[in-house]
């Protein structure tokens, strides 16, 4: 083979990597959008979810403060007592 060949050569197979790398990096590049995508999705869902569990606490803390004036409201009506002032 003489070199003007083998460099003929050596072009082509360059530019057949150079072509699959530029293919690769662009698959790359659309997959890392994709990701923040779903990054920023996945992050908003779990805020929605945290306010959530937030209202549930306030509500069970509300609850607890109030379980002993229920349950002795019920305990009057039940014993027919009248309400301490």
């Amino acid at each position: 083979m003489n070199v003007e060949a083998e460099i003929r050569d050596l072009k082509r197979r360059v530019s057949e990597i150079e072509g699959s790398f530029g293919f690769l990096t662009q698959q790359v590049k659309s997959m890392h959008r994709d990701l923040l995508a779903f990054q920023t999705k996945t992050e908003q869902r779990f805020d929605q979810v945290d306010g959530k569990i937030d209202q549930v606490d306030r509500g069970v803390r509300g609850l607890r403060a109030d379980m002993p004036k229920i349950v002795s409201g019920a305990m009057r009506e039940v014993l027919g007592k009248p309400r301490k002032r």
